[in-house]
């Protein structure tokens, strides 16, 4: 073998080196990432961050419904879909940091990440109890929640030494015009009447600043007159196409289940004549389903109907009223 060959193996060998040390440590920053602890997350201004803009529907790229609030180090929660304390981490969020959450109704989509975030939350450092605040019904789901989990608890905590308060919930059942202020931010809520369940919609305000998030479609008129005003409206944006159009495309799928799903959302083709009639400035559009379409084309539907500033929210995203 000549030395120009051996030389020129020799360089191949150190760049196959190289980058096998290289992707190494790229992977190691990544799970050291993914698994450090995480400061928790100060704010100079309102900020909305949409924690997860997913449906009732299963997504990889979309965690279920849950938005969070900041304010200067202070951070609430609307709702608690699925994978919700992953979806805080990806955020950049602890899931130890959330000290109140906001529940808008108590459809299962909404609330099956809470024993996540409460439990999740208690092993990294929670040493007071998880304010849980919703309509109707809200006291008796965070009763069987942690009934169901007593034993478990109980166990981790003696094993562990960790305070018994920071695994439970403190809950409040409000209704409409329940308001208070807490660390200069004013929190409302306001009922939509006429689903399945009582469901409200928050309101935050601070200085001249408001943001509303809501989390159904069942209460349009209710929901104008609530949001009237704000800044800003975080609200789901719903396709479910017509039974003629599924039937086209040699989907078999029940004409009534489409009908009565599509009574209990607001239409990609409506949520634009409602952030008008409100007169907001800025509509967030979260709750996503179904997932295909691209952010081009929601806003080019929404666009039609709504003059202001549109957001096609992601995981993790966030904005300022």
């Amino acid at each position: 073998m000549t030395p120009r060959l051996l030389l020129f193996g020799f360089l191949a060998l150190m760049l196959i080196v190289g980058w096998a040390g290289a992707c190494v440590m790229w992977r190691a920053a990544t799970v050291g990432e993914m698994v450090m602890p995480l400061e928790p997350r100060a704010f100079d201004e309102l900020e909305v961050i949409t924690v997860g803009t997913g449906s009732a529907y299963e997504h990889p790229e979309r965690l279920g419904p849950t938005t969070a609030l900041g304010w200067d180090s202070n951070l609430v929660l609307v709702d608690a879909g699925r994978g919700s304390a992953e979806a805080l981490r990806l955020s950049g969020i602890p899931v130890s940091q959330p000290t109140t959450i906001l529940l808008t109704h108590l459809l299962p989509y909404n609330t099956v990440g809470l024993d996540d975030l409460l439990y999740t939350g208690w092993l990294t450092g929670r040493e007071t109890p998880v304010r849980l605040i919703g309509p109707r019904g809200t006291r008796e789901l965070a009763r069987r929640l942690q009934e169901a989990h007593r034993e478990g608890g109980d166990g981790h905590a003696r094993s562990l030494g960790l305070p018994s308060e920071g695994g439970r919930f403190e809950v409040l059942e409000v209704g409409d015009g329940w308001n208070e202020e807490t660390g200069g931010l004013r929190i409302s809520a306001g009922a939509l009447p006429g689903g399945p369940l009582p469901a409200l919609a928050w309101r935050f305000e601070q200085g001249d600043r408001s943001v509303v998030v809501s989390g159904t479609g069942w209460a349009p008129d209710a929901l104008t007159r609530f949001a009237s005003g704000a800044d800003m409206l975080v609200h789901e944006a719903v396709y479910i196409p017509p039974p003629e159009d599924i039937e086209d495309a040699g989907i078999i799928a029940d004409p009534e289940r489409l009908r009565r799903e599509d009574a209990l959302h607001t239409s990609i083709l409506e949520v634009g004549h409602l952030a008008r009639r409100a007169g907001v400035d800025t509509l967030v559009l979260t709750r996503m389903r179904p997932p295909p379409f691209f952010d081009i084309q929601v806003e080019s539907i929404v666009n039609d109907q709504f003059p202001g500033r549109i957001e096609v929210a992601a995981d993790g995203d966030s904005f300022t009223p």
